[in-house]
């Protein structure tokens, strides 16, 4: 008896686990006092917010050389969570340079003082009503963050979206804002087939409506904070900034020299990328070589 009640039961959990993929994910209550982070997961024809667990050790000192950026969005983010009027933020310009990590940055520097976050993928857009009406009548400020949010020629779901952002925008309840990020700062790219419409009426330049269409949607953000490549000073400046913040941490003791920057340069070259994404990497590089030749 007890050898088939094992087999059974054995049998049992072989079906559970080939099944456990097909089961709706298990969804967790929010409270908002203890979750700083949150992502929205499609599932159906509805939705849910799913908790993350987010790291808060960014600060907006670790953002070297985009102090204007910087200072303009955390202006703009602290008259939020006091209540005051602040713009929808769209942050565009090279890779790596800086513009996730200054959102989550400000996270962490204002998470105290209420802020949330919210991350929601382009595709996902759509649903940013349903959203909303979540968290309408709660009492932190949430910033609605996409990540990378750009369009591909003869996409047309940016139309979509810019309908979208009209209604769920502009009627936002004051506790929510979007900030947006992308390599493009009018989302679509842009062809010079679209400019052949373009007319002149009565000595004033008329963009043809398939630029009119692109740009609008971009006017949908009241900020755009645009974010260049770095120059080589730059870069240094931010690789010599994450050494010093990994050396102190490892107790390592260190030194700057130009041997150091030829090798951050070379670096850089390998990966075809002077950013800050790579600045970081270098100096991870470095000083994990740095120890483990110390532990040797």
């Amino acid at each position: 008896m007890d050898s088939r009640l094992n087999a059974f039961l054995e049998r049992a959990d072989s079906v559970l686990a080939r099944l456990d993929p097909l089961l709706p994910t298990l969804r967790v209550e929010l409270d908002w006092n203890d979750t700083v982070a949150a992502r929205w997961h499609r599932e159906g024809r509805g939705g849910y917010l799913q908790p993350l667990e987010v790291s808060l050790d960014m600060r907006l000192t670790d953002l070297i050389g985009v102090d204007t950026q910087r200072d303009h969005l955390a202006r703009n983010t602290r008259q939020f969570v006091a209540g005051l009027p602040a713009n929808h933020a769209l942050l565009w310009g090279a890779r790596g340079t800086g513009k996730s990590s200054l959102v989550r940055a400000l996270l962490a520097e204002l998470a105290g003082s209420g802020l949330r976050l919210i991350e929601i993928e382009r595709d996902y857009l759509a649903d940013l009503p349903r959203i909303v009406e979540l968290i309408a009548k709660l009492p932190q400020r949430f910033v609605l963050f996409c990540d990378d949010l750009s369009f591909e020629a003869g996409e047309g779901d940016y139309r979509v979206l810019k309908s979208v952002l009209d209604g769920s925008l502009e009627r936002a309840p004051d506790n929510v804002l979007l900030y947006a990020t992308s390599n493009r700062r009018h989302l679509v790219p842009e062809k010079e087939s679209d400019n052949l419409d373009s007319k002149m009426v009565n000595g004033e330049l008329h963009p043809s409506e398939a630029v009119e269409d692109k740009i609008a949607l971009s006017d949908r953000f009241g900020l755009w904070l645009s974010f260049y490549p770095f120059t080589q000073e730059h870069f240094h400046d931010v690789v010599r900034h994450w050494i010093g913040v990994l050396a102190t941490q490892a107790n390592l003791d260190w030194q700057w020299n130009e041997e150091l920057g030829v090798l951050a340069a070379r670096y850089a070259t390998s990966r075809g990328n002077r950013n800050g994404r790579c600045a970081y990497q270098f100096a991870r590089n470095w000083v994990g070589m740095q120890l483990l030749e110390k532990q040797s």
